[in-house]
């Protein structure tokens, strides 16, 4: 991995069980919702809903900072501690997390590479439905940085003047309209298609057949060579609810090392339902 602009952002799974219960280091499980942590997962660590706890519950947004406090300080996590996130589908979700957990400023946080299903496929890692039981502790987060969300504004912005690499990360299906959502998802949106000017680099394209990240060479050739992303440019990256699109940040941004990236979490289910604004098929 040392070929990353930044790889002390990923851990392996090796790692991980290396360091189980050290000091300073937490675990954090990610999904979309707990069933898959309440069935097993790492010893020790937390599980964090992506539904319930990571978004706000009565405006459509990210938990506030307050409530990103209360969160991760009740988790035991301190502002010091070292965070190694992972999750469900390829850590879609923790890399959300991830995302979140940099916007509010957490120095040292880091993903799995390979995620829940990795750790499951590798005989000598444990599983266990024990839940810890953290003692809370003082967790005050830093303002959001504004260089890594994008609103949709800029978004429009960005389809009228062609001024930014735009980077949807949904399926071919979703990108050219075909269908609005993946199967057997909810969320949607009154319209299919995509952004005007985006450039369509599924997220799993990132990615090995064991959930792994692919080498930076791959992922240079992929993203710079072959889809023409231009990294002096700003880059805003989509999907359709916020969370393929963190898993393509944290490549641009953590693994390839592009200056300026933003995840555009509002994706696809506001743009398309957003009255008078222009899409492509």
């Amino acid at each position: 991995m040392t070929t990353y602009a930044n790889p002390d952002v990923l851990v392996e799974t090796d790692w991980v069980k290396a360091n189980l219960g050290k000091p300073g280091i937490k675990i954090v499980e990610v999904d979309v919702d707990t069933q898959a942590y309440d069935a097993g997962h790492i010893p020790g660590a937390i599980g964090f809903n992506w539904q319930t706890q990571l978004q706000d519950q009565i405006v459509r947004d990210i938990i506030g900072k307050e409530d990103f406090e209360k969160l991760v300080g009740g988790a035991g996590i301190s502002p010091q501690d070292t965070v190694i996130l992972y999750g469900d589908n390829n850590n879609w979700f923790a890399a959300y997390a991830f995302w979140l957990f940099k916007l509010y400023g957490h120095r040292d946080v880091r993903l799995m590479n390979g995620g829940r299903q990795k750790w499951l496929n590798e005989p000598d890692k444990e599983m266990t439905t024990e839940k810890p039981n953290p003692q809370p502790v003082p967790y005050v987060a830093q303002p959001p940085d504004p260089s890594l969300r994008a609103f949709v504004s800029e978004v429009l912005e960005v389809a009228r003047m062609r001024h930014k690499n735009l980077v949807d990360v949904r399926s071919p299906d979703e990108f050219t309209g075909k269908v609005i959502a993946p199967p057997g998802m909810t969320e949607t949106a009154q319209r299919g298609g995509h952004i005007p000017g985006a450039k369509n680099v599924p997220w799993n394209t990132a990615v090995n057949p064991d959930g792994t990240f692919k080498s930076a060479d791959e992922l240079r050739r992929i993203y710079l060579e072959q889809q023409a992303i231009d990294p002096a440019k700003e880059t805003i990256v989509y999907c359709r609810i916020g969370e393929r699109s963190s898993h393509t940040w944290f490549v641009l941004k953590y693994l390839l090392g592009l200056q300026n990236v933003k995840n555009y979490d509002g994706s696809w289910t506001e743009y398309g339902n957003l009255i008078a604004a222009p899409i492509e098929r």
